[in-house]
């Protein structure tokens, strides 16, 4: 009797222990299962993908059509190699994913802005990279790629592969612009003649081509420069606010185009580094090939011109000046802000409080940020644009200026100091300052295509960021000519008066 009694809970226990390894079993296939099919490009593209090209572009992609015939799957380059971080990455991608498809509006969302170097980092690995691209130097590797890998194994720390390779996983077709004529070169004779006289408005016409833009003569004047310690947003170095008077100047209407930089680059376009006359620091010649595709395959034309250095718009000015027998150079400072105040006070150059089209606050990015009436003055983030538009795009400010806010950000003549308004005299209006007399980097204004509203302002400050705009550049010495980094910052010009003899 006692030996049955002590066999029930034995076979009791002996089946828990079974049924629980069959449960464990269930759960683990059961797992294991879910996790496939959710890794699938089927589910990615039924379940996940709110963008009704993300599949389309992956097909077109040489990750897709390759010559071996080995197609490259969404999760190979959307999720770790592997480890715990494929699981805790899968459960913080697929959230968001769920996230975006029950709650966002697929027409409201910036795909093209997504695409980017800054978005694409925050869903492609580096460990799935290099899982599959094991083999750095294949036989049929060029000498420019070798270069770009050697200089990859040296700096892996800060260099990524999709620095060089952001397109290959999703095909981005370019439709470059054609050189023609078009309603941004449409010029009022009335309001630009081509041969003005005296201190006017006027159409430069660029020797040796047919290639025009339009001067904007600015009054000399007095105004406060900087932002006052209440106003919303305000950064350290935008003060103390100073009193400034400015001579008369003239200004471009517009950001230096790829038309007038293209005419440029034919006149005085440098030979590459392996011609004996080449010389990296020449001004007396002009920038050298680019390493890449300056203009990120947006298109040339009216568009901004991209990509070059400091350097290279300075030597642009030098050469426009020479080819022309007028004094052009890059606006200081203060001539650039006062160009865009227009002769106002406030954070904008028209009505409107920052807080309310910024997406720098929870609220807003949760229930969208006013774009009106910034939109219709500038080319931002959260303004509908991620790349350089033409200058048609919007409207001109109140001194008839053109993007002076927005689509790319632009050089200064200054070196970049915080302190810099701190040393200008506080008892009477600093005539015509220039800066610092030396630094390390230089003032950028304006913001571009991918500031938020608050670096829009008339008063924010910005610099180069000389090595990290180079950062992807495998050349030795790097160079001096265009940025391999950076894809919004440009440049325009500005005229000095010279009084007539």
């Amino acid at each position: 009797m006692s030996d049955a009694t002590d066999k029930r809970p034995r076979k009791r226990t002996l089946l828990l222990i079974v049924t629980g390894m069959v449960l464990g079993f269930v759960v683990v296939y059961a797992a294991n299962a879910g996790i496939v099919y959710t890794s699938t490009d089927v589910f990615c593209d039924k379940f996940c993908h709110v963008h009704p090209q993300a599949t389309a572009s992956w097909i077109k992609s040489t990750h897709y059509t390759t010559k071996s015939g080995v197609v490259t799957h969404c999760i190979e380059c959307h999720l770790p190699a592997g480890g715990i971080e494929y699981y805790t990455e899968k459960a913080r991608l697929g959230a968001q994913d769920v996230w975006g498809k029950l709650t966002k509006d697929p027409k409201k969302i910036d795909w093209e802005a997504k695409g980017s170097l800054e978005e694409a980092g925050t869903f492609t690995y580096e460990s799935s990279c290099v899982r599959c691209h094991s083999i750095l130097f294949s036989a049929k590797l060029t000498k420019k790629g070798s270069d770009a890998h050697l200089y990859y194994q040296r700096m892996k720390d800060k260099v990524r592969c999709i620095n060089c390779h952001l397109s290959v996983g999703h095909y981005h077709e370019k439709k470059p612009e054609e050189y023609l004529e078009t309603k941004d070169d449409v010029f009022d004779p009335k309001n630009f003649p081509t041969a003005a006289e005296g201190f006017a408005n006027y159409t430069e016409v660029i020797p040796g081509s047919d290639v025009k833009f339009e001067m904007v003569a600015l009054p000399g004047g007095t105004f406060t420069m900087g932002s006052p310690d209440s106003e919303e947003y305000r950064k350290p170095d935008e003060g103390p606010q100073r009193q400034v008077q400015l001579s008369q100047f003239w200004i471009g209407r517009t950001e230096v185009r790829w038309k007038e930089w293209e005419v440029f680059y034919a006149q005085r376009g440098s030979p590459g580094k392996n011609d004996p006359s080449y010389s990296e620091e020449s001004t007396t010649t002009g920038p050298t090939p680019p390493y890449g595709s300056p203009d990120q395959g947006w298109g040339r034309g009216a568009r901004p011109a991209i990509t070059m250095t400091h350097h290279s718009a300075t030597v642009y000015c030098q050469w426009l000046s020479s080819v022309t027998g007028k004094k052009y150079r890059l606006p200081t400072e203060a001539e650039w802000e006062y160009a865009c105040r227009s002769k106002t006070e406030t954070p904008y150059f028209f009505p409107g409080d920052p807080a309310d089209f910024t997406l720098d606050s929870f609220w807003n990015r949760v229930f969208g940020a006013k774009k009106l009436p910034l939109s219709q003055f500038a080319a931002y983030a959260g303004g509908g644009s991620a790349r350089t538009q033409t200058p048609s795009f919007v409207k001109p400010n109140p001194f008839n200026l053109i993007n002076t806010i927005g689509n790319v950000r632009e050089f200064c003549l200054d070196w970049y100091e915080p302190q810099a308004y701190a040393k200008y005299p506080s008892t009477s209006a600093v005539l015509n300052p220039r800066g610092p007399e030396s630094g390390e980097e230089h003032v950028v204004r304006g913001g571009s295509f991918k500031s938020d509203a608050i670096y829009l302002r008339s008063a924010a400050r910005d610099r180069t960021q000389t090595e990290r705009w180079l950062m992807t550049d495998p050349q030795s010495p790097k160079s001096v000519w265009w940025y391999s980094d950076c894809n919004d910052v440009g440049f325009r010009v500005v005229r000095e008066y010279e009084p007539p003899k």
